[in-house]
């Protein structure tokens, strides 16, 4: 005789049935929240102006994709926060030596040079000392980067190729700091990149001799597994974030690819 189930155990195996698809749309929901995790980036302090718009018009185009943080600072000092842990989905470096050493550390995926850089003497606006060229930064007080930070071996490089010696009054961790310190009158000249001047209307800037020649290339990279990651560092190398960069006083990957 073939028994038919209890009404009782035909209620459960409902509720056990429900019970499980409710897991599935859970387990979805969360696979589905997983990879729209909010992105973080860290970025070299010389494009902040930069990448501020960048992120605005990016999270425009991709409203189901949030940034959670941009971390301005140093390369050096941003590479060395990587090393210890610090959660980085995305990094964009000002030079090319402190994003080798994330990526051979295995911290990152194959970068991309998306822009590029030089050098300009910044002064207060009024150029109480004078300044000319880099032979006044001789006898001035001068601010640089330090030597580790990517400004700061720029900036040696630049000094060394025309034969000056500056003994600096401070070193900076990045160059927003030289530019701050300028713009104070802290100091009577900072060394710092073209872009930085054309965000602060209490500096000037002077074109060196010799700065065509000493041109920093600016790598960015995906680090760990975040899909959206990669979605940010697209729209960085697209026509409208070159264009974004450009309007900033930046040079842009094409160029270095071209050149």
């Amino acid at each position: 005789m073939q028994h038919r189930p209890f009404p009782r155990f035909r209620a459960l195996a409902g509720l056990a049935a429900a019970v499980l698809a409710l897991a599935g749309c859970s387990a979805s929901g969360s696979s589905d929240q997983a990879a729209s995790e909010p992105i973080t980036i860290s970025a070299a302090a010389s494009l902040q102006s930069a990448f501020e718009q960048i992120s605005e018009e990016f999270t425009a185009e991709h409203p189901e994709v949030q940034i959670a943080s941009i971390s301005y600072d140093g390369s050096s000092t941003l590479a060395t926060q990587i090393f210890e842990g610090a959660n980085v989905d995305v990094f964009a470096s000002a030079d090319e030596r402190n994003m080798l050493e994330v990526t051979e550390a295995g911290f990152g995926h194959e970068p991309v040079i998306f822009a590029s850089n030089t050098m300009v003497i910044a002064v207060p606006q009024d150029n109480p000392a004078d300044i000319d060229s880099l032979e006044d930064l001789a006898e001035a007080t001068t601010v640089l980067c330090a030597q580790q930070v990517p400004c700061g071996a720029a900036s040696r490089q630049l000094l060394q190729a025309q034969g000056v010696e500056v003994t600096p009054a401070s070193e900076e961790q990045n160059v927003t700091a030289v530019l701050q310190k300028v713009a104070a009158g802290e100091a009577d000249a900072g060394l710092v990149y073209a872009t930085d001047v054309l965000t602060d209307e209490n500096v000037a800037a002077i074109v060196p001799e010799g700065a065509d020649e000493v041109v920093n290339t600016y790598p960015i990279a995906t680090l760990g597994e975040n899909p959206d990651a990669q979605a940010f560092v697209d729209f960085v190398i697209s026509e409208r974030g070159q264009e974004i960069l450009a309007e900033h006083g930046f040079g842009t990957g094409a160029e270095q690819a071209n050149g």
